[in-house]
């Protein structure tokens, strides 16, 4: 599996910006695909992630609101949409995909990457 993430940028506080992740090569029918972020010095986390059986998304409660993630299962390709934006969403964001339809927050569970994509929040 290839991950092709984009759509990273830089917003003032209180903007949007969303996020694409194309996945391509060998697929599995049963799929979870997943937003980490990282800052500098810190471990990658977990943002959100959905089950590609089932549509059902999950959050860490920090962006509960304000981010949604969707899938387009015709073009395999995930999504993340943010708004109001803050600047403690500053991050370089990866999207990631797995197998199976358990819905891991940890970034180990999660087989393949693709490359980070900056996010820059201006106050």
């Amino acid at each position: 599996v290839q991950l092709q993430a984009s759509g990273g940028g830089l917003v003032q506080a209180g903007g949007s910006l969303r996020l694409s992740c194309a996945t391509s090569g060998r697929t599995f029918s049963r799929f979870v695909m997943g937003w980490f972020r990282q800052v500098p010095g810190k471990e990658r986390e977990f943002v959100a992630a959905i089950s590609g059986s089932d549509d059902n998304p999950y959050y860490i409660d920090s962006v509960k609101g304000r981010f949604t993630i969707s899938t387009d299962n015709a073009e395999n390709t995930v999504y993340l949409q943010m708004n109001s934006l803050e600047p403690e969403d500053t991050a370089v964001y990866y999207c990631a995909y797995k197998s199976g339809n358990f819905r891991a927050t940890n970034a180990p569970a999660y087989g393949y990457w693709g490359q980070g994509t900056q996010v820059t929040v201006s106050s």
